[in-house]
């Protein structure tokens, strides 16, 4: 069975406390969703943008990143506790700023997946190539190695089997930021890559039940031909997220 479709929008370091409330007053969606819609805001605005919500439009709430100790001396950082108590049901792992800004690696990705499972939210783990990896023929070697880095786990190969929680979303770093986009085909292969590893890993009820998100340069435009591309079950919006009228048409298209 193909999973919900599900529109989730990444703000990266944008949008402070004010700016999220102001955001979430100024967002109209649809009256018929039938899409999941989720927003990634900073961690400091999360609350803002949660209480303006209120009893408006469904929209679950995520962080952008986490730490894999429930607590500790780790300055700066967020505990999978600390984001569920705010009211995180989502958590970004090993998105591309984070592996090539911040330096983070597979094992991270994976340690991190591990506490956010163990800490009852969803991880959403980003995947995918760079421009040079791309044109050396790599895009199924990278984004396999990055998957199966975190399916290694014993534990989280069972958290999934038996709770069926876990969103992938393919991001090639080249469309990122960038203004480039791949196209449906370009998605579809990658995303079909991705879904056959998570079926023969999974097995067919739950790898066919995984979200699998386009992530790289969504806005309205283009949104609509992505979303209906085989394989693709949702998109993973960066800029285009942070004008509410702008996600709204998004989230429009995808049901």
């Amino acid at each position: 069975m193909a999973p919900r479709t599900m529109v989730a929008g990444n703000w990266k370091m944008n949008l402070g406390p004010a700016e999220a409330a102001d955001f979430a007053r100024d967002l109209t969606l649809p009256p018929s969703i039938r899409s999941e819609v989720a927003l990634f805001p900073p961690a400091l605005s999360l609350a803002a943008l949660r209480e303006e919500l209120g009893e408006g439009p469904e929209v679950a709430l995520g962080v952008q990143n986490v730490h894999w100790e429930t607590s500790g001396a780790y300055t700066g950082e967020l505990s999978v506790a600390m984001a569920a108590e705010a009211g995180a049901t989502f958590v970004l792992v090993g998105h591309s700023e984070r592996r090539h800004i911040f330096g983070e690696d597979d094992d991270d990705a994976s340690r991190k997946v591990e506490a956010v499972l163990r800490g009852g939210l969803t991880p959403v783990l980003c995947v995918g190539e760079t421009l040079e990896e791309r044109k050396r023929g790599e895009l199924s070697g990278v984004i396999l190695r990055q998957l199966e880095a975190v399916l290694a786990s014993g534990e989280v190969e069972d958290r999934i089997t038996t709770e069926a929680r876990l969103v992938v979303a393919y991001e090639p770093v080249w469309a990122i930021g960038t203004g480039e986009t791949a196209t449906p085909a370009d998605a579809s292969e990658a995303h079909r890559i991705l879904r056959e590893r998570l079926v023969s890993r999974l097995g067919d009820t739950v790898g066919q039940g995984v979200p699998i998100l386009y992530g790289g340069s969504v806005k309205p435009d283009n949104a609509g031909d992505l979303l209906s591309a085989p394989d693709v079950n949702g998109v993973l919006v960066g800029g285009a997220s942070l004008d509410p009228t702008s996600f709204a048409r998004i989230v429009a298209q995808g049901g």
